[in-house]
């Protein structure tokens, strides 16, 4: 499965940017799809996710309320809305999948596929 992660870009705070996020070069469409973020000198964090097969979102506290997770089955294509941004929210975005319906933590290890990373730059 290939991943192409795209929509990143610099916006002041308080702005909004969509990113995208389309799978391929596979039969079927990974059940768990979604996104992690970077910033420099951190660990990677989970974002937010969405299964397929139950159509559930989770999120991190961080986020909730601000970002929107979606997805298109028919495009294999998973998006996350952001707005209200905020200079915190810096950070290379990832985007990963796992076939597997996901239950509980959400650690990088538990998926298997990443995108290249696309960078969000949240100016104050």
């Amino acid at each position: 499965v290939q991943l192409q992660a795209s929509g990143g870009g610099l916006v002041q705070a308080g702005g909004s940017l969509r990113l995208s996020c389309a799978a391929s070069g596979h039969t079927f469409s990974p059940d768990t799809m979604g996104w992690f973020r970077q910033a420099p000198g951190k660990e990677r964090e989970f974002v937010a996710d969405m299964t397929r097969s139950d159509k559930r979102t989770y999120y991190h506290d961080s986020v909730k309320g601000r970002f929107t997770i979606s997805r298109d089955n028919a495009k294999n294509t998973v998006y996350l809305q952001m707005n209200r941004l905020k200079p915190e929210d810096t950070a290379v975005y990832y985007c990963a999948a796992v076939f597997r319906r996901l239950v509980g933590i959400r650690a990088p290890e538990r998926y298997d596929y990443w995108g290249q990373g696309t960078q969000v730059t949240v100016s104050s």
